[in-house]
C-alpha cells in the first residue's frame, strides 16, 4: 500500500492578503498548521460541529493564530478560507 499523497493547499483572495501581512513568525506558524492540515485534513475540529453537512470546512487554532480552510475531496485541495492573527 502507498502512502497518500498530502493535499494541495491554496487561499481565498483575502487569506491570500492576510498572509501578506503577518510577521514572519506567524507566516511560518501557518505554514507549519497547513502542512499538518494537509496531511490529515480531519485533524483539526469542525468549524461548526452541529452542521451535519460541514464536516469539511475545519478550523484550526494555534495560539493567536486561526485558520478556516474547507477540504475539497474530489481534487484533493485545501481552501483555506480565512486567516486570523490576534497579534
Amino acid at each position: 500500500m502507498t502512502a497518500q499523497q498530502p493535499y494541495a493547499v491554496c487561499f481565498s483572495a483575502p487569506a491570500a492578503k492576510a498572509l501578506t501581512t503577518l510577521p514572519e513568525h506567524a507566516e511560518d506558524t501557518v505554514w507549519d498548521v497547513l502542512d499538518a492540515a494537509a496531511a490529515d485534513p480531519w485533524g483539526f475540529r469542525e468549524f461548526n460541529a452541529d452542521d451535519p453537512e460541514g464536516e469539511d470546512v475545519r478550523h484550526a487554532t494555534v495560539g493567536r493564530l486561526s485558520l478556516t480552510y474547507w477540504v475539497n475531496r474530489p481534487l484533493r485541495h485545501l481552501s483555506v478560507l480565512t486567516i486570523t492573527w490576534l497579534g
